[in-house]
């Protein structure tokens, strides 16, 4: 159970960054880039883009 909680956490984290992803200005292949990494790197590229990089992609988005 707690298993899958944990996730359905992130899956709805993973959706929610997808969606604010594709909300940005820029380049779509590098917002695909972008997304695919986090897809691939599951928790790890979660943690990457929430403590770090979502403040930085608009300007690595250019």
């Amino acid at each position: 159970m707690i298993g899958f909680i944990i996730w359905l956490i992130g899956l709805l984290l993973t959706i929610k960054a997808v969606i604010e992803i594709c909300k940005l200005n820029g380049d779509t292949v590098k917002k695909l880039l972008f997304i695919l990494l986090i897809l691939l790197t599951s928790w790890l590229g979660l943690i990457f883009y929430y403590f770090y990089g979502k403040n930085k992609m608009p300007e690595w988005l250019k």
